[in-house]
């Protein structure tokens, strides 16, 4: 009998300080940690893996997006729902272990939970007590732990919201400015159709600390990258999509203008991309991710809007080299937070069936 109360009493003790530890590591260290062991990473995997499912049963978009949006919001309050669960169940197991040190007798397992949840809860109806210094200073530490985990969820809440405010402030910015949907031709088109693309420079630095911080933020608080944006064919990934690909255009495509702000930006949001594939267990795609075709409309709009452009066969080489070390962990990124698909981000599936129709309809037309 006494190894079986060493044996739940060490089970108890394991799992409070997995879900302290967890806490600490969620809310508290401010960089990407280890994500072994934690109720939060297990969690939100878990339930990502049913709610897309759950979402492609709907069939209008806006309330499937609207269904999508709900999942962060639902999955904190699990992740904290889940905290408190493991701590009394934790410190349940601990109080059973101790049970013949609590009054009144005799204790089952049951009424060790219901103790351990009153003085986590910081209740303390009074109806079960301590008997011995050691189970009232578990009582204690139980009580310490409760008001602890509020308390930093509470300041958790408000990094999360903080952090989501000012992402989706230069979200929104550069949607209007890339046209709807945002696309990387889009953000150049537009600036060059209202004659600001001398603001382009300015425009990509600031894109560069918005980067930055949205890769120290969701890393360290990896909830963030679930929050969807509240405007139609925006999100944070298409935003970044936007941005590599109209600093891609500019670097391989264009001539006359020394982009390197536009460098600057392309090898910060590239190296977002990767950390981000592995930090998420996100199994990256091959390929540039647009056929020559698309390469070729762009070039054709490009000169449309007064471009100087590069020999096109050279371009469409260097273009290919640039995107092909992002693009494929951009796809993926799309696809895993069901990003609503953009010109060339996203689920090429619908394009390239388009393509293939459009030329059996010119082959059909060429042979009459």
């Amino acid at each position: 009998m006494a190894i079986f109360n060493v044996a739940v009493g060490l089970l108890g003790l394991f799992l409070i300080w997995v879900a302290l530890r967890d806490v600490f590591q969620s809310v508290i260290v401010p960089r990407a940690v280890d994500r072994r062991l934690r109720i939060s990473a297990t969690l939100t995997r878990t339930l990502w893996a049913l709610w897309p499912r759950l979402a492609w049963r709907i069939a209008d978009d806006d309330a499937r997006e609207d269904f999508l949006a709900t999942f962060a919001p639902f999955a904190m309050v699990c992740l904290l729902a889940a905290w408190v669960l493991t701590l009394i169940v934790g410190y349940g197991l601990l109080f059973f272990a101790l049970r013949t040190e609590l009054q009144p007798q005799p204790i089952n397992l049951w009424k060790a939970l219901y103790f351990a949840g009153t003085s986590l809860l910081t209740i303390g109806f009074g109806d079960i007590t301590g008997g011995t210094g050691v189970t009232r200073m578990l009582s204690v530490a139980a009580g310490a732990s409760g008001l602890s985990v509020l308390a930093v969820t509470t300041a958790f809440l408000f990094a999360i919201f903080g952090s989501f405010q000012r992402r989706e402030v230069f979200v929104v910015n550069v949607g209007t400015r890339a046209g709807s949907p945002p696309s990387g031709l889009g953000l150049l088109s537009v600036h060059a159709h209202n004659g600001i693309l001398n603001d382009l420079p300015a425009l990509f630095a600031e894109a560069q600390r918005w980067t930055a911080e949205v890769m120290e933020s969701h890393l360290a608080y990896p909830m963030l990258a679930f929050f969807r944006s509240s405007h139609d064919y925006e999100s944070w990934v298409g935003t970044l999509g936007t941005l590599l690909d109209a600093a891609t255009l500019l670097l391989t495509t264009t001539s006359g203008a020394v982009p390197g702000q536009a460098r600057v930006f392309y090898w910060i949001g590239r190296h977002l991309t990767h950390d981000f594939v592995h930090y998420f267990s996100i199994a990256p795609r091959e390929g540039v991710g647009i056929e020559r075709y698309e390469f070729d409309q762009a070039r054709a709009r490009l000169a449309e809007l007064g471009f100087g452009l590069r020999d096109a066969e050279e371009s469409w080489k260097e273009f290919c080299e640039l995107r092909i070390a992002y693009a494929g962990a951009l796809s993926a990124m799309a696809a895993f937070w069901q990003i609503p698909p953009l010109q060339w981000i996203g689920d090429r599936s619908i394009v390239s069936a388009q393509h293939v129709r459009s030329q059996l309809t010119d082959r059909e037309a060429s042979s009459v």
